[in-house]
């Protein structure tokens, strides 16, 4: 890995070196490197308990590392001051709990707060009908956010952190409670921002279809960093998740390749 000294414009986010460990606690992420370029979409795997989601937390600012440094842009990370943080970075989290009687256009509209006073509202009218738009929700823009399903929910909360015009885009498991096909189209519609994306997965068959790198987790450490046909291995899959998978062709598209993860249910007869 380059360090710091030598910074290539198409670098986005470089990260070096990062640990944390709670007070009295066990460690959570130990030294970890990775830089994520500008256009490519990294997804962070690994089992429960791998340090996934600290590891998120601290590339995008919500979480102080115990040591190490996040550079954004070639600057560093916690010296940005949070307006300018905002405008770079959007984040869409498990955790988020919209306002239900908010319209789902004043909900988008909340995207461009950390933009305020440097374009016209007209502008910012603009930029929120565009991101309602991109995510299907133009129709919808005066319901409830509480009347929403939550696949529509999750489309707002995109179309919220789109509205922020970020470089950069931290999504922490994007497909929980969501049906299989709204999985794909929830990751299908990502891939096309043509931003930088970073996303924790859990959903493994979901990874090489959607990310262009892969970081895997296990036990607070970087175990891999590649594309996913680098990183997902038979090996490796095997040793970190317990599970087999299976390569296969693609009986419609000869170019492409059907990964299958065998999940070993055995049940008594």
């Amino acid at each position: 890995m380059e360090g710091f000294g030598v910074f290539h414009r198409d670098v986005v986010l470089q990260a070096r070196d990062l640990c944390y460990r709670p007070e009295a606690g066990v460690t959570l992420v130990e030294h970890v490197d990775l830089d994520v370029r500008a256009g490519e979409r990294l997804a962070i795997i690994g089992p429960n308990g791998a340090g996934k989601t600290t590891l998120m937390r601290m590339l995008c600012g919500m979480l102080k590392p115990g040591n190490g440094l996040v550079h954004l842009d070639g600057e560093s990370l916690d010296r940005l001051p949070m307006a300018e943080r905002a405008r770079r970075i959007a984040v869409v989290g498990q955790s988020d709990q919209p306002d239900a009687q908010l319209a789902v256009r004043d909900y988008v509209g909340l995207g461009r707060i950390p933009h305020a006073g440097l374009r016209r509202r007209s502008d910012d009218r603009d930029v929120v009908l565009d991101a309602l738009e991109r995510t299907g929700l133009l129709a919808l823009r005066e319901r409830r956010m509480g009347s929403l399903s939550g696949g529509e929910r999750q489309r707002a909360q995109l179309a919220r952190a789109i509205a922020q015009q970020p470089h950069l885009l931290f999504l922490d498991e994007p497909t929980n409670h969501l049906d299989p096909r709204a999985r794909g189209e929830l990751l299908e519609f990502v891939a096309r921002l043509d931003i930088a994306v970073v996303t924790v997965l859990h959903d493994l068959p979901l990874v090489a279809p959607f990310a262009t790198h892969v970081a895997v987790m296990s036990k607070a450490r970087l175990v891999a960093l590649g594309t996913p046909r680098e990183t997902l291995t038979a090996a490796l899959v095997r040793e970190v998740f317990g599970i087999d998978v299976l390569r296969l062709p693609h009986p419609d598209e000869h170019d492409r390749e059907l990964t299958v993860f065998d999940v070993p249910i055995r049940l008594s007869r």
